[in-house]
C-alpha cells in the first residue's frame, strides 16, 4: 500500500528539518509531502537547501487550505493511506504502524491518534484542554461518538476519506469539523493511544484568538454541517 504523511508547514522554520528527519528515521515506509502555505518566515529556503517533497501555495489558505491540497496530492498520486503530521515536532510518527494496524484490523476510515486513551505525554494546555471536552461532548451529543481527541491533527484516513477530503474539507479549524463530516457520512472512526511531545517551534494556528471565541466559532461549524444536506 502507498502510504503518504502530509505536513502543513506555516512558519515552521524552527522545527520542519527535526520533523522530516525524524520521518525518515521512524516511518521509512512512507512518503511525504509539505504544503509550505506562504511561510512568511524562511520556511521555503530550509524545504529548498534540503530537497525535501513541498508545495508551496502562493496565498495562505489556512490550515484546512493546506492540509487539503495535501488530500488532493494523495488523490490524485494513488496514495492508500494519508495521515496529517504537523511540522511542529508534536507528532511521533513511531506510532504510525499501530495506527495504521488498527486501521486495518478494524475496517475504518479514519485512525485519530489521542493523547488522552492512555494519558501519556504532553497533555496540552488548561484552556485546551477545555475546549476538547467540550467538542467530544458536542460531539457525542450530535453523533452518539464519543472522540477522546477530536481537535488531534494527527489523524490517518484511508483511500475512501481522502476522496472525501480532497473534494470538500473545513477551511479555518477542521479537525472538530471534519470528524462530523465523516460520522454523518456514516465513515467509521477509530481512536489509537498516541504519545504526543510540546512542540519543537512555531505556534499553535489558533494563537491569535481567545478559546472562547474558537469554540463559539467552531460550534457554529459543526452545526451548520451537522444540519447541512
Amino acid at each position: 500500500m502507498k502510504k503518504l504523511i502530509i505536513i502543513p508547514a506555516y512558519n515552521e522554520s524552527e522545527s520542519i528539518e527535526y520533523t522530516i528527519e525524524h520521518i525518515k528515521k521512524e516511518a521509512p515506509d512512507f512518503d511525504y509531502v509539505i504544503i509550505n502555505d506562504c511561510s512568511s518566515d524562511n520556511t521555503a529556503e530550509i524545504l529548498e537547501k534540503n530537497h525535501y517533497n513541498y508545495i508551496s501555495l502562493p496565498v495562505n489558505l489556512g490550515i484546512g487550505g493546506a492540509v487539503q491540497t495535501g488530500y488532493k496530492y494523495a488523490l490524485e498520486n494513488g496514495y492508500d493511506m494519508a495521515v496529517q503530521v504537523d511540522g511542529d515536532g508534536q507528532h511521533d510518527v513511531s506510532f504510525l504502524n499501530l495506527m495504521v494496524d488498527k486501521l486495518v484490523k478494524e475496517d475504518a476510515d479514519m485512525v485519530i491518534g489521542s493523547r488522552f486513551i492512555n494519558k501519556e505525554g504532553f497533555q496540552s494546555t488548561f484552556m485546551r484542554r477545555v475546549g476538547i471536552t467540550y467538542f467530544t461532548r458536542l460531539i457525542k451529543l450530535l453523533t452518539n461518538q464519543t472522540i477522546t481527541d477530536p481537535t488531534s491533527g494527527f489523524r490517518l484516513a484511508n483511500r475512501r476519506a481522502i476522496e472525501l477530503f480532497a473534494k470538500e474539507y473545513p477551511r479555518d479549524y477542521p479537525e472538530p469539523e471534519s470528524v462530523v463530516v465523516l460520522l454523518k457520512k456514516n465513515f467509521k472512526i477509530v481512536e489509537a493511544p498516541v504519545i504526543m511531545k510540546a512542540r519543537e517551534g512555531g505556534q499553535s494556528s489558533i494563537r491569535m484568538w481567545s478559546s472562547v471565541y474558537y469554540m463559539v466559532k467552531v460550534s457554529m461549524a459543526i452545526l451548520v454541517e451537522f444540519i447541512r444536506k
